[in-house]
């Protein structure tokens, strides 16, 4: 596998503040990755830094070999980085099918392809976005970045406030996006044990430094080590 992005001693953060530090890790193509940590510790920072919405103090970011520590937010859109943020940004003027094709990009995920996969949706094509439930919002959410054709899908807390049945479902089309796609993958959770569940390696912020880089099977075998890591109940 090649090198998909390499982060190199990444310091980050909101104005003068800084939240990440020295943080440094690489991801290959096809590689899953479960972002963990307590609330507060930068998880989200970090994918946001990622779609270039803070300010870089320090360090480099490699995205298939090329430096875009300061490539405009559109442009790493266009190179293949695929976000889909806590807020889901629902938009009420438009209906399910329009929050799909208006960002369309060539590639292997379509729309037939998108309500294949999220029935739910094709169902409700011609509801506003604010007409869905929040399952099917954010089911909306992750559909709208799938057509961009992303190489790297960054999901920021995608089960949080769903009821178990939605989580249920999303979980089965993660868990089919990066075991039958081949897609790259970084997941933000609080359900500790679900993200490492889908993803094959894990790693642990606090205070905005990674102080854990395992398999994610391995802190599955062990919960001691988990639970201090991230107070898992």
């Amino acid at each position: 596998m090649s090198e998909l992005l390499a982060l190199e001693n990444l310091t980050a953060g909101y104005g003068e503040s800084v939240v990440l530090e020295d943080v440094s890790f690489a991801l290959q193509e096809g590689d899953s990755l479960a972002l963990l940590g307590r609330n507060g510790v930068g998880k989200t920072s970090l994918l946001v830094t990622l779609m270039g919405l803070t300010q870089l103090h320090g360090g480099r970011i490699r995205w298939r070999g090329n430096d875009i520590a300061h490539v405009p937010t559109y442009k790493r859109a266009h190179a293949g980085l695929g976000w889909v943020p806590q807020e889901r940004g629902m938009f009420a003027s438009l209906t399910v099918e329009e929050h799909l094709t208006v960002v369309a990009r060539p590639g292997p995920w379509t729309l037939d392809k998108i309500y294949a996969a999220f029935p739910r949706l094709q169902e409700r094509r011609a509801n506003m976005g604010n007409q869905l439930s929040g399952g099917e919002q954010q089911m909306l959410a992750i559909a709208r970045a799938l057509m961009v054709n992303p190489r790297l899908l960054l999901l920021d807390e995608p089960m949080e406030g769903l009821a178990p049945i939605i989580v249920q479902e999303l979980t089965r089309v993660i868990g089919r996006l990066i075991e039958d796609e081949g897609m790259s993958v970084i997941v933000v959770e609080q359900h500790a044990r679900l993200a490492l569940s889908l993803t094959r390696r894990a790693i642990v912020l606090d205070r905005g430094r990674i102080v854990h880089d395992s398999d994610s099977r391995s802190l599955l075998d062990h919960p001691e080590v988990l639970n201090r890591l991230v107070a898992v109940a």
